[in-house]
């Protein structure tokens, strides 16, 4: 006896070691990991910022281009030139090998377009808002994210409190095991109670183990959000604290305005709006200056001609403009506007649709979570009640009063409403965050 109280002391004190030990993860440093080191994130950010240099004023076609050319030529050549005397009409032949010329150029140029249509006005601001998507498609990112961290969270926060129960319901049937084998050898049970006992154990054990073993792994799919390799000894916050939830027609207009999928819908159609007026610019002409400023000198060496310059250099500033109309293009700027014209069409469509899904998404989630609510309390009311009733059951049991069975279903009764109590818990926080997700407020949450 002495040799187990012993055990027990020594099993409490590592218990008690290993919790302090434990590092807790909490909501907030969850979410800040998730945000520097997520995966899907970073992808995310990557793409708004090629976004955001897209439609910088560089990409615009509203700066001038500049150029600068030079360059260096030298030929030798043999050659040969046939002079016809004018006074006797005899031709006269004089032949040079190794003739050499030297020429070097250089010159700086500035093309603008001073007009093309609106085409360039109205593609800058196809690019601004092609940025606005891409930060709308960064943000649904980041939306889908905290729900998707929130969900394994926890369900590690589940899976914690069930783990935690089990625990307990092993504690309780390793007692009535020391009971059972205390009443066997005093003749007060049969080997039966006994065995039933063991056999308990046996399943309440393997049911820890497996609990046991789905919370690493819900730990491990954790590191994977979080964007980290952590280890799993590591305990999670299992309090969860309710939002206070608008009335569903204030919440209904809210997801109208906010949602993300909704905005990016709509933001694809003005991109389309944009695409029929860049298309529509190619029906006007456009109009270019160019200038430029260029340095020219030839050097002649050994000249077979007499009457040839040994050296020529020239330099200026040059100056345009260019005027271009397409009058016609065979119709290719037509097909392009009609066909930009039924794009358009179709994102309406698409908006159209999506609002309907929507809406019919956020009716069924306020209603499940409505349904969640009630459900919550319902349990836990009922944990309150198997509690009272597993109480008074351990009392008469311990008294001879009720049979091993009953004691073990009232214990059964006590584990199953705490587990219901606890997925009810955790499935009315999921069910809230998936609203708050539909009504673009999940960013906006304090846990």
């Amino acid at each position: 006896m002495k040799l187990n109280k012993k055990a027990i002391i020594l099993v409490v004190f590592l218990s008690t070691l290993q919790l302090f030990s434990q590092e807790i993860l909490t909501k907030n440093e969850a979410l800040k990991i998730t945000l520097e080191n997520n995966f899907g994130i970073k992808i995310a950010n990557n793409n708004l910022e090629v976004a955001k240099n897209n439609s910088s004023i560089y990409n615009s076609g509203y700066l001038p281009t500049a150029t600068l050319n030079s360059g260096a030529d030298y030929r030798r050549n043999n050659q040969t030139i046939v002079f016809t005397d004018p006074n006797t009409g005899s031709d006269n032949e004089r032949v040079g090998n190794g003739v050499v010329t030297k020429t070097y150029s250089a010159s700086v140029g500035i093309n603008y377009t001073i007009f093309d249509g609106l085409g360039r006005k109205y593609n800058y601001q196809q690019l601004k808002e092609t940025y606005n998507l891409t930060e709308l498609q960064a943000k649904e990112t980041i939306e889908n994210t905290y729900l998707q961290l929130f969900t394994v969270y926890f369900q590690i926060a589940r899976l914690t409190e069930n783990t935690n129960n089990l625990e307990e319901a092993l504690t309780i049937s390793k007692s009535r095991l020391e009971r059972a084998k205390y009443q066997y050898e005093y003749g007060q049970s049969t080997k039966l109670e006994l065995l039933n006992a063991e056999v308990d154990i046996n399943n309440d054990s393997i049911s820890l183990i497996n609990s046991r073993q789905q919370l690493s792994n819900a730990k491990r799919g954790l590191n994977i959000v979080l964007g980290v390799e952590k280890e799993v000894n590591y305990e999670v916050e299992t309090e969860v604290d309710f939002n206070e939830m608008m009335n569903f027609e204030n919440l209904q207009q809210k997801t109208l305005s906010n949602n993300s999928l909704l905005n990016q819908n709509k933001k694809n159609i003005a991109i389309s709006e944009f695409n029929i007026k860049i298309n529509n610019s190619n029906y006007l002409p456009s109009l270019n200056f160019n200038t430029s400023y260029g340095f020219n000198r030839t050097e002649n060496e050994n000249l077979v001609n007499p009457f040839g310059a040994r050296l020529i250099t020239s330099d200026g500033l040059n100056a345009g403009l260019t005027l271009s109309w397409n009058i016609f293009d065979g119709g290719a700027t037509k097909t392009r506007v009609a066909n930009a014209k039924i794009a358009l069409e179709n994102q309406q469509i698409l908006l159209d649709q999506q609002t309907v899904t929507i809406k019919n998404n956020l009716k069924n989630t306020w209603e499940n979570y409505q349904n969640q609510l009630f459900i919550l309390k319902a349990q836990e009311k009922n944990v309150a009640t198997a509690q009272n009733n597993f109480d008074r059951t351990e009392e008469r049991y311990k008294l001879g009063q009720v049979t091993s069975i009953e004691f073990r279903q009232a214990q059964i009764n006590l584990f199953n409403s705490k587990t219901a109590f606890n997925n009810a818990k955790f499935d009315a926080k999921l069910i809230e965050l998936q609203l708050l997700q539909l009504s673009g407020d999940i960013l906006n949450v304090k846990f």
